[in-house]
């Protein structure tokens, strides 16, 4: 079965090529508010960053089917000693948005997959209290549904595409699904990777709620598609997609990842449309990066001077 996939160039908050009520299933990870190793001062300050999350959750309730489901893969963002509560205030807007909370699972990373500086290290240097701070492997996927999903749908599909939809139970129980805590290695954005950059998400957490939420043909929809995972993974299972984008220079790594060049040997059809809210981020974020680097490293040097000059 051929399938279509939409991809837009362009700011989210306007979703205007999605017809009412079309999206049958939305997975995405936000950008993480101003990250340091990824979004460095995307954001003027938090409340406009909540004021995007906010216009992105009152297009879903005009797009999204009567009873789907929307995921967020987030966690909250700690920037220069400040913790943001990027989880809490996700779900306070959906819920205030009239969306049904309905459930969080923890996206468990290995342990060697931490990218950040380990703050742990903090307490080894001083091991007393009050020094304790703990390294992170861990983010929230939120589950959201818009009101009450009818199952008489379901009887309704044709029998080809219940059974092409059926939840293999081996698998199911074997990786532990049905858990509140998913352990699933990470993407690490590191040189020479296509992700090289870009904060992306594992096609097995993708790949895990389009089959839990979404039956074949159906949907799905991708609001900050990033390097084109949930296009990529919603292509494989027999799903349409659309994906929004606002950077124009992840284009070519969007089309890599998708097999754009390679449609008409599969049968599904690949548009891509780019507005003019589009812009150019990667380069200019990548920079804001290295030089944040280059400070830090000279921080550190002079923090190891002072230590040594003070020490007897």
């Amino acid at each position: 079965m051929g399938t279509w996939h939409k991809i837009i160039f362009g700011d989210c908050r306007s979703m205007k090529e999605i017809p009412d009520e079309s999206v049958h299933l939305m997975v995405t990870s936000p950008p993480y508010y101003n990250a340091p190793f990824d979004y460095p001062d995307l954001f003027e300050d938090y409340d406009e960053y909540k004021s995007l999350i906010r216009d992105v959750a009152r297009e879903l309730k005009r797009i999204v089917a009567p009873g789907r489901v929307m995921c967020f893969v987030t966690d909250d963002t700690l920037i220069n000693g400040e913790k943001y509560p990027v989880v809490a205030d996700i779900i306070r807007i959906m819920i205030d948005e009239g969306f049904r909370y309905r459930d969080r699972i923890v996206w468990k990373k290995p342990e060697g997959y931490i990218r950040i500086s380990r703050r742990s290290g903090v307490l080894l240097q001083h091991p007393y209290p009050m020094y304790f701070y703990p390294d992170n492997i861990q983010e929230s996927i939120l589950i959201f549904q818009k009101g009450e999903f009818d199952y008489d749908y379901i009887k309704k599909l044709p029998h080809e595409v219940r059974e092409k939809s059926k939840i293999d139970l081996e698998e199911y129980q074997k990786n532990k699904w049905y858990l509140t805590v998913w352990d699933i290695t990470n993407v690490l954005p590191l040189k020479g990777r296509l992700e090289e950059g870009v904060a992306a998400f594992p096609e097995e957490l993708v790949r895990r709620l389009i089959k839990l939420f979404s039956f074949v043909g159906e949907n799905v929809l991708d609001p900050f598609l990033g390097s084109g995972t949930t296009t990529k993974v919603a292509k494989e299972l027999g799903r349409n997609s659309y994906g929004y984008e606002i950077d124009l220079e992840l284009e070519e790594i969007i089309k890599e990842k998708i097999g754009y060049y390679q449609t008409t040997l599969t049968g599904n059809t690949i548009e891509i449309l780019k507005r003019p809210d589009a812009k150019k981020l990667r380069t200019l974020l990548q920079e804001r990066v290295k030089q944040r680097s280059v400070v830090n490293t000279k921080k550190n040097h002079q923090k190891i001077q002072k230590t040594a000059i003070d020490c007897p």
